[in-house]
């Protein structure tokens, strides 16, 4: 069997299976996608909670939207289109939930705003976790301070523009995760996510999650705001199949059940050597590609080789998980070394260290191959070149490939 493994934008790796080892490629499910501007428009038209979105706007005297920023698949540009005809979209501002993400590039900026961006460009306004002026709106369950963005706190009204997918640690994306880690301080970010560490911490888990709860927390303290969601749920060409609007949480439960339709896939078998790739725009940098990694290890064997493909376009991403992931050839002292004192990015480096505990990890990057070496990860040049050698290894080895690794949770039927 021949593979063409996505790398990059647009480029194309290939590879080939013997049949007698090729389990399959598996990705998030197909589904059924109308057309986007119809799908969006219905939705707006008859929201969860509210009589309509004109209803929500009347009276606003600071509309704020929030959106995810260009290393998100979420089709902010396709919302835009579909709000224009519905209001004067220069009558609100428009703030990037960054989280502790860099600013956006100018290709990223089209990408989300698209044909709106010139005509919204003063409109803009990008979160700065560490400089952005924040709020303290009190404390979470968990100690967590809720330091929020002062342009998304003074806002009367708020909409939310967010895609719902699994994720590593929160569950899943959408619904609160616009606040938390989008729109909060470094502070507040950084001790979010050192819940991550918890083992409760993991992908489709919402119920005992603490960090899902510390984010619902972080709404609880702007109880009472207005806000409106657009909360989409994408297939995997990134189409947009299911669209909840309205009121925040019930909108992202309906997401969620669409989530888990998509992207909770069902694989036969567990396998000895998983292909998980990390595609465009997922693969910015190997903070972001680490996904893949997490989501793949549903489908590993202990003992097995788990291949992480992806060009980490900008390099690393947050160095401290690097410089933490490179402190001993050991994962075990790894980990002790992480619980020792948590900085933001350490939850990052404990996921792929516990993977490190029961399996090897290997990579086909645009990174420097030394550098990933001491960080316990085996590089490789090309995808045939990992797979020559886990066969060379294990003549038997049963192989899957998890086309869009950073979204897909395989699951044995």
């Amino acid at each position: 069997m021949i593979i063409d493994v996505k790398y990059g934008k647009d480029g194309v790796q290939k590879v080939e299976i013997p049949d007698e080892n090729y389990v399959g490629t598996f990705y998030p499910k197909d589904v059924e996608c109308g057309d986007p501007d119809a799908v969006i428009g219905e939705s707006i038209d008859n929201p969860i909670g509210y009589g309509s979105m004109e209803e929500f706007l009347e009276g606003g005297e600071d509309v704020v939207f929030i959106v995810n920023d260009g290393t998100r698949p979420t089709p902010t540009a396709k919302v835009l289109d579909a709000l224009s005809k519905r209001m004067d979209l220069r009558k609100a501002r428009y703030l990037i939930a960054t989280g502790t993400h860099r600013d956006m590039t100018e290709e990223e900026y089209n990408f989300v705003f698209g044909s709106h961006y010139q005509e919204l460009k003063d409109r803009i306004v990008c979160h700065d976790a560490k400089n952005s002026e924040c709020v303290n709106l009190g404390t979470s369950k968990n100690g967590t301070p809720m330091e929020v963005n002062r342009i998304a706190v003074d806002a009367d009204r708020l909409v939310i523009i967010t895609s719902v997918e699994p994720h590593y640690f929160a569950g899943y994306t959408g619904g609160r995760k616009s606040f938390l880690p989008g729109v909060a301080s470094f502070r507040t970010v950084e001790t979010n996510h050192k819940l991550a560490m918890n083992k409760e911490a993991q992908s489709l888990v919402l119920e005992g999650n603490p960090v899902h709860e510390d984010m619902m927390d972080a709404l609880e303290v702007v109880k009472g705001k207005e806000i409106f969601s657009i909360q989409m749920v994408l297939d995997r060409h990134q189409n947009i199949y299911r669209v909840a609007s309205g009121a925040l949480n019930p909108a992202f439960e309906k997401a969620v059940g669409w989530a888990n339709e998509v992207f909770s896939v069902p694989i036969p078998e567990k396998a000895d050597l998983v292909i998980s790739v990390a595609p465009y725009p997922m693969d910015v940098d190997l903070y972001q590609s680490q996904k893949a990694l997490d989501n793949g290890k549903w489908a590993l064997k202990e003992g097995g080789k788990i291949l992480m493909v992806s060009k980490c376009r900008e390099g690393i991403g947050h160095a401290t998980f690097l410089t933490q992931l490179s402190s001993s050839n050991d994962p075990v002292k790894v980990l002790e070394n992480l619980r020792a004192e948590y900085k933001l990015g350490y939850h990052k480096a404990a996921k792929m260290a516990e993977i490190a505990t029961w399996a090897s990890i290997w990579a086909v990057t645009d990174l420097d191959p030394e550098l990933l070496r001491n960080a316990n990860i085996t590089p490789f040049p090309t995808v045939a070149d990992a797979v020559a050698e886990a066969l060379g290894e294990n003549p038997s080895a049963r192989v899957i490939v998890l086309m869009d690794g950073s979204v897909t949770i395989p699951k044995v039927e």
